[in-house]
Parts: structure tokens; C-alpha cells; sequence
């Protein structure tokens, strides 16, 4: 063919740019890589070949740039929009372009066919001199006399060692480069300056082919200098990526992982290089979570899968102006939807080589809206693989944007959503998780991402695509080849391929080639990582390139992780964008070479790694300055993030069963995401030099947070509770494999811990000053320490942590329920007395403040549903059982060395570290446990649960080890909660607890004495939580009776004396005050009822004293409720002791104040005012008066005899013949008892009466006693008097019984036992002689 000349060049170029097609010769196919080898020197090949030119002719898969839309030099195949991750072929370019299944291999195929590269070095002029891309740094000459001594020597071990010849390397070279110096041709590039140097002097144009590698890389980007040339506008790209860059739409797509191609970021027929496991892109990433990208994560609540404007709105990247000049047809109908990537918004496109060409007025829309994603049912968890179908052959192409022209060097700013934008973007949102389904899956608008994150127009991107493109053809050809590429000539000869497109790549990316880029602008790589559009292998190599030049290093990779960290700031968990800058940022940290791995020392070496706090929130500020603070932050929380709770749980259409799906499908998100960010922390802390880093971020992070410890504490001032779920994920993971063995229990006293724990801090038993005492004598000897190691560190991070995250958001969680609960009574108020203020002045006001409640009610029941998915993952809690349980395991084997084997009563000597250790140690077992019983009990079924119930049982039987009774009450308090009569679905934690081989022998002798000790905790509330903590336990001792292991130690402890009386005084004391109060608050809600059922009367009353009335009615149901629960209780419990045992109850101190009690309770129950406990809706407060007249008959009958029959005649007060035939008179007409037990009552109640009758007979006054016979307490006439220490003198019964509620002295609160109580017999016989002297004077 003969040379054409410049001007037909720019006429033939302007042809196709117009769209019009030029005539094209026939090709002749070239020799096949694997045809037999030629020792044919490069050069011009004898025969007709040699005279002919042979251009390629278009490829049969993917499109040239040109076409219907993409006619004008904008549209270059590099072009200004980047690269398109995409499964889909190109609009319109090209009528072989139908199916995206053959845009490798059949591209790849075509050109080892069809394309000839046979060179003609007569041709080819040297250029002046070439940039040595082995240091990317420098330009330096290189001498010709070197360069011919080492091309006869690589000819000389070619024609002997090599099967490939020379001419076969420079056909593949040209080929995957898609270049030729001897023939202009639509799809490669000419390089004029060596096709001038090939026909001057064709054995001087390169030393090896490294060196010719480098020559033609370098000719190519500089000739993207001319502003009239664009030299990639010719080529037919062979890549996805790029082949969708050149499409008219530069949609940036996410492929979907296929059978065939896997991870979109990885190898395979669909995508990018050979298909290794090992592809840092690739579907073997360490974490199965990389797989999830674009799998479907969660299905639609909706039916329809059409597309409809309540789809799920998708980001866009705006295509290049189209020409109304057009020659091809597309597909599909413009109009049709194509889910495309949300990480990009509409981007202005302009040309380098032209001035931009106006839109066509037809295409003017803005976004597109994907298909529904179809209703498949939950997702599920995203390591789970999950088979997914090819991608659709059918394109949908979408409606361009105006474009405007951007300057390259002008930096893009970051927009703001405009409110506008934000209603668009609401009034769009879908209320499922995205489908990734041929998209990102976004669910927010596509102008509410910054321009920050769009690919830039500029040259650079033009010089990128082309040698991404090019790196990836290697791959490509190893695929087609595999045999003779791995001949090691042929290898070494594609490794220098990747080598030379990375190396040009940095020269790119420092703008060596154009201009230099300052750090604050956005790296041109970012898009196509969060896109995961780069081939297999391409950035691992560019760190290994890159990594050992550190300012190069650190001038390629700041901008990258800066660009990760703003996409991440900018990504929610409302779509699935969240994914990518994390996924990018975690495969970078894994690139490993040796043992260190660059990317983690240099994102520690960024100055804002762990800022120093400058104001009293340093926990908000670190989450908020520091580097991975952003990655950090991704929470589902309501308080954190609103989107989440106003996409997926808002609106009518949301049901339980949607919000379950919505739900799970969330915490496969979390899941994924936290998975990465362990990943992150975890090769930061694999790196030798950055471990020391990371430790110091992982304790600012708790030391900066301690506040939230805080149950009052301003939340602005610390860091949001995803955040630190997020970090104790995390935490949780790097724990997992940590043996017990190797944590040493002293480092959080080590004088290098670097844990902040204040001295102020609450200690399981040593005060203040026996902690410093010790302390002090423990820092003296410094070899007692040993040095801290990663296990011990890590493990106590992980338990600070624990008391920073999940207890702070489980306490949040029940706050909210009850302001939910609060809040629905308010409302149920209003709407209720809506009659008495609908007419009143004060209406409008009570109209607002009910719209108010509710609108407060649904954002209130919002954030619970995001707490529901952030707090109650059922994987989370067992993860944080898991970690309580090896906490559990180090106190234990603190407390005793023997663990497992141990044994109670533990050692009373207490081991001062076990002593001096944060309270919150135990407490945080104990809280979390109740959290997790009463919210999500089926966590408990794990094998650690063993540890548990020792660690309960141990320390509740050894209640001198913990200082504060609170905390036991807390122990105790979790197994009230475990019990079966309080939660069923714990029924095995307690029968473990009560069949554990220490609970049969020392659990009921400790509940029984921490009952009768927690009379006296010190706290201002000890009246009240003493009945609530009694309560609890009463409820076990039911259902240790009935495990009839315990029978044996409880009859030991009924037949014991002090210990057993005591507890029987403190239930006397709790049911008369119980059953009082109770009874007492159904009398005034009797009364109120009452005035309540007489209209008119009722009527009459001001209104503020309705409503007074009315708060007191609610105040006393209230009271009422909780004290007849706890009455029932001891009542119960009553009816339980006394059946099996009598003796303890009849002894002089308690016989008479329980038949006291006993008569005063029948007297409300059947006395004459007993009318007044008649209340609408009884079991509505828990009152059930004929069963509870059962139980107090009951126990008289249990009682029965002449000691307890001498009791009820003694009590005056309450006790009287009438109110027993009342009793049985009721008892036959309710048929509460049998006729038998009737009739023993009856001959109770006259045995009882003979006694008053006797005692009424023989009754004296002895008031008139002298002062000195008289108990100075209760003013009456002493016959037994003891002396205390105190020197006073008293009645023994008296004192014995204010012994059984105190043991102290009553004149001075000094501790007091009946031992001390010391006989006064001089006295006792003179009162006893003036009693006779009293009794003989009546008989005269």
C-alpha cells in the first residue's frame, strides 16, 4: 500500500469522526504466536506482505469510540469518563457488539487472526533520547554502542535458547501494545519517530526489548501532547473497563461476579487477567466477604419487577455529547433503564483535541432508574457464595447529559446536595437494602455524591486507560496461550510488558508526562478502585514498583488513601457503596512484600493517624480527624446515620416480617463491612514497624472514650456507639485465638499499660487507700512485671471495650423502651380523655401536644428498629458470650488457682490483685447477661455457658470477696431472669445452675444470708431495693424446692437457728409491710372508682381536681401492681416454710409478730371494711383475694398448735372471735376449703378463744411498774433484763428481736450479737418479786 499522505490521514480521520466509514484493504492474517518459530531478522518480510500494508480490521466484540452518539474527538477510546466496570456492551457502536460474553476472548481471538505485525525497520527514525522507566525518575541517553553490544547478544541467546524468534516477540509486543511503525491503521497506534529510527538504522533502535518496551510506551503518551491528535481515538478497546470508556454513555459499572468471571475485581473470562485465587481483586481474597460485591443482598419488598419510579434510583456518569450526524442503530430504546454505579455523578466531558460539541436537545435526563430488584427472600450473609446468572446480553443505553467544558488542571470541588436534590433523592428511595444486580445497587440519588469521586477529563485518564488496557492484554494473552507463554523467554518478555505499564503508570500519576499534581488533588486511580475496574495483579505491582522510592511511594499513594477516605465519609449503609473504598483499602493493606507491607507503614505515617485531642470531646475527634475513623464510622444507628432508619423502617407498606428481612439483610452488611475493617487493623498490626502505631491508636481510642461509661454523659463529647461496635467487632476477631495462658492479669497495673485507668475507679473489694498501699509496694520490685505482649494488650483492649460499646448501647436500647412505652401511654391518655378537652380552651394545645408524642413515637419505634439490627445480632452477642466466658475464666483463676477444679468456701485471705481490680469487671458480665436473657435469651445456648454459671454460683456463695451488695444483687438478679418461671426459653442455664455440684451444697445457705444482709447496703434507697432483691430471691428458693437436690441442704438450714431465723423475721417484717401498703392503695382506688362511677357527682368536681384525682389513681394502680407482686410472693413463700417445718416460727421472738401479722391481714381481708377492697378489673393489679385467704388460713392450720394458739389470744389489736366465724363463714361460701379444714380451723379458733377467756381472767396491770423495771424502748415491763455493752439494760426478747433487724446496738449503733448480751439476775429477781407482791395484793 502506498504511503498516504497527511493530508489523506486527516481526511480519512475526519470521515470516521464523522461516522462515515473508509475503505479498508484486504488483510492477509499474520503468523500466529504459535506457528512454527522464524529466524527472520525484524524488518521487512520478503514476499507480498512486505509491499503491503495491513491494517486490523475491527474487532467482533467490542466497539471503536466511534459512533451514533460519540462521533466528536471527546469520545476518544481513553476517554474523559473513565472506565466502566461493566458487563454490557457498548451503545451503538458497533453491529457486532451484541453481548458482552465475548469481550475478551472473542476480541482476544480476533486480533491473534486477524492482525498483522510485520515491521518494516527501514520505516522508523530514533528518537532523541527515552525515559528510563526502571527509576521513573530520570532521562538519561543511551550510548548506541551499548545498545548494539546487547542486541547481539540478545539475538545470539534468542537464535539458541529461545523457541520464540525475534520476530514473534516484536509481533506480540505490537500486538498486546497495539502499535506499529509500519503501517497506519485504525486499530493500532503509528509511532512515526520509530518507525523514521527503524528505517534509518534498524539495528540500533533498542538494546533488548525492555528497552523497546519503554520506547514505545514513552512515544505514545507523549504524542497525547499534540491538541489536534488524540492517538487512542483509532483503537478498539479489549478490555471491559475500557471498552465502556469509549462507549458514548462512560458509565462506571460494577460487573456482576458470574460463574465465569467471579469478583470484579478479580480474573476471569468476564474481567481482568488469569484466573488466579490470589488476585488481590480476586475471588481468593483471605476474607469470603470480597465476593459479596455484587451479589443481590437483599430482595425487594416490592412485587414488581419493572422499572417504575419507586425503583431504587442509580448513579450515573454522563455520557459524551452525541452528533445528530449518525450511521448506526443501538440496541434498545434510549429510554430504556440501566442499573448502573452510584458512586459517580453526572461529570462534564470535554475534549483535548476539540472544542466540546453540544448535546443532542433529546437527551437531556438526568438520572435513570434501574429495575426493582426482584423479591427473593433474605439475603444471604455475604461470604455465603451465592450462584448468580450471566450477565444480560441486552444493553440499555441511557440518556446523555449537556456537557460544559472543565479545565484538566482545575480541581473539581465538592458539591453539596441541594434540597432540592435531597427531596428528589427521598422522594426515590427504596426502602429495601440495593440489589447489586448489574449495578452498585445505589439507593440514594445520583446528585447527592461529590464530584470528588468522578473520573477526571483530562490527559492523564487518557494515558491511564491506555496502559491498563495494556497490562491487562498481557493477561489476556497468557489465557489464549498458556503453553507458550510460559516458555521463559516469552514470560520474562510479558513480565517486562507489566513491569514498563506500571512503571509508565507512576510517571502518569506524579504528572511526569504533563504536569506535576499537588497531594490535594484526587488521585486518578480512585474511581477505578472504588469501580474495581483495574486488571489482576496492577496495583499490587505498582506498590512493588513504587514502595521502596518513598517520596515516589508516598506521592502515588497519599493522594489514593486520602480519595478512599473522603468515598468512604460519603457512603452509608442506605445502598451498598459502603463496600467499595473499604474493600479497596483492605486489599491494599494485605499487599505484602517480605515481610512488610508498605501501604499499612505509610497510612500510619499520615499525620492525622492518631491526632492528639485539642478539646475536652476528644473521643468525637478522633472518630472525626483520624484516618480510619471514617472507615470506622459506617453505623446502622438512628443517632449516627438517619438515612438507614428513614429508608428501610418508615412508612405504612413496613410489617414485621419486611423489617425481619430488612433487618438480617442489614447485618450482612455490618458483617461485610467489619470483616473488612478487620482486615485493615490486621495487617497494620501483622506489619512489624506499625504494630507499636496501631496499639497506640487502639488505646487512644478507649482512652479518649471513657466517658461513655458515664450513665449521664453528652454524647457529642465521645464516639457514636456503631463506631465503637465497630472497633469491638474488630477487637473481637484479633481475640478470638488468644490463649488464656499467655495474658498476664497484672498489665492494667503495669507501669507500661497503655490503658488510662483512673485511680478513682471502683475496685472489686480494696478501697482507695489499701489500692495504693499496694501499688506502691508493687512498682518497688519492677521485676515482678513482665513485658506487655500483643495477647495481653489486645485482650484487656477488647474487655475496656466491651464496657465502652455494648453496655453503653444496651443501656441506650432499654432507655428508648421505655420512652416508647412512656410515650404510647401518653398518647393512649390524650386519646381517652379526648372528651373532657376537646371543648376546653386548652384544646389546640392538647391537639399539638398529641401530634407531637406521635411524631416523636414513630422516630423513637425507627431508631429501635436500627438498634434491633446493630444491637441484637444475634452473631454479635455470642461473639461478646464468648469473650465474657474467657474474662470469666482469668478472675476465676485468680480467685483460685486450681480452676477448673474449684472448690467453695474460696480462700478467706482475698488475692490483693483479684481485690484492686476494676469493679466494672464483674458488673458488665452481669449486665450483659441480663440484657441478653430478657432481649435475645437463645444466645445463651453455647458451650461457654458452663464458665458462666460457675462464675455466678462462686461468687454469689462468696459474697465476702465483693465489697459492694449491689453487685451481688446483680449475680443474684441474673439468675432470677434465667428462671424457667420467668423466662422459658432459659430453662437449661438454670437447670445447669441449679444441678452445678457447688449450688447443691452452698447456694441456698448464701441466698438466704445476702437476704437477711441486704437490709443495711448504705445507699439512701436500701428500703426500697431491699424488696426487689428479696423478691428475687424468694422466686429461686421456689424453684430450688422443687430440685430435690437442694432438699437435703434446705432443711439443714431450716434446722440450723440463728441463720434461718433471721431470714423468717425479714419475710415477717416484708409481708406486714407488703400486704399494708398493697392493700391500702386498693382502698384509695376503691374510693376513686367510686366517685368515678357517679356521673353527675363526678361531673360537679373542678376540673383540676379531676385531673389531680385522676394522677392519683394512676400513681396508686402503679403501686399497687408492684407491691401486691411482691406481697404474693412472700405470702407464698410463707405457705412453703411453714408446711415443712413449724419449730422456728414459734420461738419467743417471732411466734408472736407472725400470729400478729397473720390476724391483722384477715381482719382487711374479712373484717368490716373489707368492701373497701372491691376494685374494678381485680387481676388487673395482681390481686386475688380468695387465694390469698387460702394461703393465710393455710398457715395458721401449718401453726396449729398450743404455743402459735397462746400467739393469736395475745394479740389485742387485731384478734377477735367475731373475725374468725367471719373467716369460716367466707371460706364455706367460696368454697376456698375443705370441710375438713374448715372444721380445724374452727377447732383452732376455739382453742384460741379458751385462752383468752383464761388470759382475761388472770390479766394484770403492771403500769404502774417502776422505771427501772420498765425496757427503756418499749415502755413495758421487763422479765428477763440483759445488760448490752453499751451499759444500758433491756428486755432480751425485746433485743433479740431488734437483733434479728439490726445487729447493732440500738443507743449506739455499735456492732451488737446475742453473745454479748449479758444477764442481769439481781434485777430479774426483784422484778420478779414486786410482780408477786402485785399479783398477791389483787387476791386480798
Amino acid at each position: 500500500m502506498e504511503e498516504l499522505s497527511a493530508d489523506e490521514i486527516r481526511r480519512r480521520r475526519l470521515a470516521r469522526l464523522a461516522g462515515g466509514q473508509t475503505s479498508q484493504p484486504s488483510t492477509p492474517l499474520s503468523t500466529p504466536l504459535t506457528s512454527p518459530q522464524r529466524e527472520t531478522p525484524p524488518g521487512p518480510i520478503p514476499g507480498p506482505s512486505s509491499a503491503t500494508s495491513q491494517p486490523l480490521p475491527p474487532a467482533a466484540s467490542q466497539s471503536l469510540g466511534l459512533n451514533v452518539h460519540s462521533g466528536t474527538p471527546a469520545t476518544s477510546p481513553m476517554g474523559t469518563s473513565g472506565v466502566v466496570y461493566g458487563s454490557q456492551s457498548s451503545e451503538g457502536v458497533s453491529s457486532l457488539s451484541s453481548s458482552p460474553s465475548n469481550s475478551l476472548e472473542t476480541q482476544s481471538q480476533s486480533l491473534s487472526r486477524s492482525q498483522s505485525m510485520d515491521i518494516d525497520t527501514a520505516s522508523c527514525e530514533k528518537s532523541m533520547s527515552q525515559v528510563d522507566v526502571d527509576s521513573g525518575i530520570e532521562n538519561m541517553e543511551v550510548e548506541e554502542s551499548d545498545r548494539r553490544e546487547k542486541r547481539n547478544l540478545t539475538e545470539k541467546e534468542s537464535s539458541t535458547n529461545s523457541d520464540v524468534s525475534e520476530e514473534q516477540a516484536l509481533q506480540l509486543i505490537c500486538k498486546i501494545l497495539r502499535v506499529s511503525w509500519k503501517d497506519q491503521d485504525r486499530d493500532v497506534i503509528f509511532l512515526p519517530s520509530l518507525a523514521t529510527e527503524f528505517h534509518q538504522n534498524p539495528k540500533d533502535v533498542y538494546s533488548d526489548f525492555k528497552d523497546l518496551i519503554g520506547q514505545i510506551l514513552m512515544e505514545v503518551l507523549l504524542s497525547t501532547q499534540s491538541r489536534v491528535h488524540n492517538p487512542f481515538a483509532s483503537l478498539t478497546a479489549t478490555s471491559q473497563p475500557i471498552t465502556a470508556a469509549k462507549a458514548p454513555e462512560h458509565r462506571l459499572t460494577l460487573v456482576q461476579p458470574s460463574s465465569q468471571s467471579g469478583s470484579p475485581m478479580g480474573p476471569g473470562a468476564g474481567s481482568f487477567g488469569a484466573s488466579s485465587l490470589s488476585s488481590l481483586y480476586g475471588c481468593g481474597s483471605p476474607h469470603p466477604m470480597t465476593m459479596d460485591v455484587a451479589k443481590p443482598t437483599t430482595p425487594s419488598l416490592s412485587s414488581s419487577s419493572t422499572p417504575s419510579s419507586h425503583s431504587t434510583p442509580q448513579f450515573i456518569v454522563a455520557p459524551s455529547p452525541s452528533t445528530p450526524s449518525t450511521s448506526r442503530h443501538t440496541l434498545h430504546s434510549p429510554s430504556a433503564p440501566m442499573p448502573i454505579s452510584h458512586h459517580y455523578r453526572p461529570y462534564p466531558v470535554t475534549s483535548h483535541w476539540g472544542a466540546a460539541v453540544p448535546s443532542s436537545p433529546s437527551h437531556r435526563a438526568l438520572s435513570f432508574f434501574g429495575p426493582s430488584p426482584s423479591p427473593s427472600g433474605p439475603s444471604a450473609p455475604p461470604n455465603t457464595p451465592v450462584p448468580m446468572p450471566p450477565p444480560s446480553p441486552q444493553f440499555h443505553p441511557i440518556s446523555p447529559t449537556t456537557a460544559r467544558p472543565v479545565p484538566s488542571s482545575t480541581l473539581p470541588q465538592m458539591v453539596p446536595p441541594s434540597p432540592r436534590t435531597s427531596a428528589r433523592q427521598a422522594a426515590f428511595a427504596s426502602r429495601m437494602p440495593p440489589s447489586s444486580l448489574g449495578a452498585c445497587g445505589g439507593g440514594m440519588s445520583s446528585d447527592s455524591t461529590s464530584d470528588r469521586f468522578t473520573i477526571e477529563t483530562c490527559k492523564e485518564t487518557e494515558m491511564l486507560n491506555y496502559l491498563i488496557e495494556r497490562f491487562d492484554s498481557v493477561g489476556m494473552e497468557e489465557r489464549k496461550a498458556p503453553k507458550m507463554c510460559s516458555q521463559p523467554n516469552v514470560s520474562q518478555l510479558l513480565s517486562n510488558i507489566r513491569s514498563q505499564c506500571i512503571f509508565h503508570v507512576a510517571l502518569v500519576l506524579q504528572g511526569a508526562l504533563t504536569q506535576p499534581r499537588t497531594p490535594l488533588q484526587q488521585s486518578l486511580l480512585v474511581p477505578y478502585m472504588l469501580c474495581r475496574n483495574l486488571p489482576y495483579g496492577f496495583i499490587q505491582e505498582l506498590v512493588r514498583i513504587t514502595h521502596q522510592e518513598e517520596e515516589v511511594f508516598r506521592q502515588i499513594f497519599i493522594p489514593i488513601l486520602q480519595g478512599l477516605a473522603l468515598a468512604v465519609k460519603e457512603c452509608s449503609f442506605d445502598s451498598d457503596n459502603f463496600k467499595f473504598p473499604l474493600m479497596a483499602l483492605a486489599e491494599l493493606c494485605e499487599i505484602k512484600f517480605g515481610k512488610t507491607h508498605p501501604v499499612c507503614s505509610l497510612v500510619t505515617s499520615i499525620p492525622l493517624w492518631c491526632p492528639k485531642p485539642l478539646s475536652p470531646g476528644c473521643g468525637r475527634e478522633v472518630q472525626r480527624l483520624s484516618y480510619l475513623g471514617a472507615f470506622f464510622s459506617l453505623s446502622v444507628f438512628a443517632e449516627d446515620d438517619t438515612k438507614v432508619g428513614d429508608k428501610y423502617f418508615s412508612g405504612p407498606a413496613i410489617t414485621m416480617e419486611n423489617t425481619r428481612v430488612v433487618s438480617q439483610s442489614l447485618q450482612h452488611y455490618l458483617e461485610s463491612a467489619r470483616g473488612d475493617l478487620f482486615k485493615i487493623l490486621h495487617n497494620i498490626l501483622l506489619n512489624g514497624e506499625t504494630r507499636d502505631l496501631a496499639l497506640n491508636y487502639m488505646a487512644a481510642l478507649v482512652n479518649y472514650n471513657v466517658k461513655k461509661a458515664q450513665l449521664q454523659t453528652d454524647d457529642k463529647l465521645v464516639s457514636t456507639d456503631g463506631f465503637m461496635l465497630n472497633f469491638l467487632w474488630v477487637l473481637q476477631q484479633l481475640s478470638m485465638k488468644i490463649k488464656l495462658e499467655t495474658v498476664d492479669p497484672y498489665y492494667i497495673f503495669h507501669p507500661r499499660c497503655r490503658l488510662a485507668l483512673s485511680h478513682e475507679e471502683t475496685r472489686l473489694k480494696a478501697t482507695m487507700e489499701e489500692l495504693k498501699s499496694w501499688l506502691t509496694e508493687l512498682n518497688e520490685d519492677p521485676s515482678k512485671f513482665s513485658e506487655p505482649k500483643f495477647p495481653t494488650e489486645c485482650f484487656f483492649f477488647t474487655l475496656h471495650t466491651h464496657h465502652l460499646s455494648i453496655l453503653p448501647g444496651c443501656r441506650r436500647y432499654i432507655r428508648r423502651l421505655r420512652a416508647i412505652r412512656e410515650l404510647n401511654r401518653t398518647v393512649e391518655e390524650l386519646k381517652n380523655s379526648e372528651g373532657q378537652w376537646k371543648d376546653s380552651p386548652l384544646a389546640s394545645r392538647h391537639r399539638e401536644m398529641l401530634k407531637r408524642c406521635k411524631t416523636q413515637l414513630k422516630k423513637l419505634v425507627r431508631a429501635k428498629a436500627c438498634a434491633d439490627v446493630g444491637l441484637l445480632d444475634e452473631n454479635l452477642l455470642r461473639r461478646c458470650l464468648q469473650f465474657y466466658s474467657t474474662v470469666i475464666q482469668l478472675i476465676l483463676r485468680m480467685v483460685d488457682p486450681a480452676y477448673p477444679n474449684i472448690t467453695l468456701p474460696l480462700n478467706p485471705e482475698i488475692p490483693k490483685s483479684f481485690a484492686a481490680l476494676p469493679e466494672f469487671y464483674i458488673e458488665d458480665v452481669a449486665e450483659f447477661l441480663l440484657f441478653v436473657v430478657q432481649y435475645a435469651p437463645q444466645v445463651l445456648y453455647e458451650p461457654c455457658v458452663q464458665d458462666i454459671v460457675t462464675f455466678l454460683v462462686v461468687f454469689i456463695c462468696s459474697q465476702n470477696y465483693i465489697r459492694n451488695p449491689y453487685l451481688i444483687a446483680k449475680l443474684v438478679e441474673v439468675l432470677f431472669v434465667t428462671n424457667p418461671a420467668v423466662q422459658p426459653r432459659t430453662q437449661r442455664f438454670s437447670e445447669m445452675m441449679e444441678n452445678h455440684p457447688l449450688s447443691i451444697k452452698q447456694l441456698v445457705p448464701a441466698l438466704m444470708k445476702f437476704y437477711t444482709d441486704v437490709e443495711h447496703t448504705g445507699a439512701t434507697s436500701e428500703f426500697y431495693d431491699k424488696f426487689t432483691i428479696r423478691y428475687h430471691i424468694s422466686t429461686i428458693f421456689k424453684s430450688l424446692w422443687q430440685n430435690i437436690a437442694h432438699h437435703g441442704t434446705f432443711m439443714e438450714e431450716f434446722n440450723s437457728g440463728k441463720q434461718f431465723v433471721r431470714y423468717i423475721n425479714m419475710l415477717i417484717n416484708d409481708t406486714t409491710f407488703l400486704l399494708d401498703e398493697s392493700l391500702e392503695s386498693l382502698k384509695r382506688i376503691h374510693e376513686v372508682q367510686e366517685e368515678m362511677r357517679n356521673k353527675e357527682q363526678w361531673d360537679q368536681l373542678p376540673r383540676d381536681q379531676q385531673q389531680s384525682r385522676q394522677s392519683q389513681l394512676t400513681q396508686d394502680e402503679r403501686v399497687s401492681r408492684s407491691y401486691l407482686a411482691l406481697a404474693t410472693e412472700t405470702v407464698e413463700m410463707f405457705h412453703i416454710l411453714t408446711k415443712q417445718v413449724q419449730k422456728p416460727f414459734l420461738r419467743p421472738e417471732l411466734g408472736p409478730r407472725l400470729a400478729a401479722m397473720l390476724n391483722f391481714n384477715l381482719q382487711q381481708l374479712c373484717g368490716p371494711k373489707c368492701r373497701d377492697l372491691k376494685v374494678e378489673n381485680p387481676e388487673k393489679y395482681g390481686f386475688e383475694p380468695k387465694k390469698l385467704l387460702d394461703q393465710l388460713t393455710d398457715i395458721y392450720l401449718q401453726l396449729d398448735c398450743a404455743r402459735f394458739a397462746k400467739a393469736i389470744a395475745d394479740d389485742q389489736r387485731s384478734y377477735s372471735r367475731e373475725l374468725f366465724e367471719e373467716v369460716i363463714s367466707k371460706m364455706r361460701k367460696a368454697g376456698i376449703k375443705s370441710s375438713i379444714a374448715i372444721e380445724k380451723f374452727k377447732l383452732l379458733s376455739e382453742k384460741v378463744e379458751e385462752i383468752v377467756a383464761k388470759n382475761s381472767q388472770s390479766e394484770m396491770d403492771y403500769s404502774d411498774a417502776p422505771d427501772e423495771f420498765k425496757d427503756p424502748l418499749m415502755d413495758t415491763l421487763m422479765t428477763d433484763p440483759v445488760m448490752l455493752p453499751s451499759g444500758n439494760i433491756m428486755d432480751r426478747s425485746i433485743i433479740l428481736r431488734h437483733l434479728l433487724n439490726s445487729p447493732t446496738d440500738p443507743f449506739n449503733r455499735q456492732p451488737l450479737t446475742e453473745s454479748m448480751l449479758e444477764s442481769v439476775p439481781e434485777l430479774k429477781e426483784r422484778i420478779h418479786a414486786w410482780m408477786r407482791e402485785k399479783q398477791g395484793g389483787r387476791l386480798v
